[in-house]
């Protein structure tokens, strides 16, 4: 499946707006405290792959999400959507019934997340021959390809 198409038009040129704007130089410290812990917990396989599912599902049952986040353990799905949540970027619905029936969906700041990092989709799609060739070309230099 093309990754690409999981994205709509208007976020990819969101994510190409991000990708293009140039921050400020009066830059407020706490932003650039925000980016460095946000790169830290995005780059994270498991907060990406779980931004991208709900991404794609809408809200979702903790046990169906954790059937489609591949190879993540119960504890580590628990310990990222909580920091999740406590990031702003899900929510977690805790309908009363029994037995108890919780569910967690993207918020638009979880949303806007995923389109920011887009760019890095659009980036990887635009450039992959290159970094391939640049791989194999140093495989070969070095002797390990």
């Amino acid at each position: 499946m093309d990754v690409s198409a999981r994205f709509t038009a208007e976020e990819i040129e969101r994510a190409r707006r991000y990708a293009t704007a140039i921050p400020p130089a009066d830059l407020d410290p706490r932003i650039g405290a925000l980016v460095n812990e946000l790169i830290g917990r995005v780059a994270d396989k498991w907060t990406m792959m779980i931004l991208d599912i709900l991404a794609g599902h809408g809200e979702l049952r903790f046990t169906r999400l954790s059937e489609l986040v591949e190879g993540i353990s119960q504890k580590m799905l628990t310990q990222t959507l909580r920091q999740m949540e406590r990031d702003g970027l899900v929510v977690r619905t805790v309908h009363p019934v029994v037995p108890p029936k919780v569910e967690y969906r993207l918020t638009g700041l979880g949303l806007s997340l995923g389109s920011a990092f887009c760019g890095v989709w659009v980036w990887a799609a635009e450039n992959l021959e290159q970094v391939e060739q640049a791989r194999q070309a140093f495989d070969r230099r070095a002797g390990t390809g």
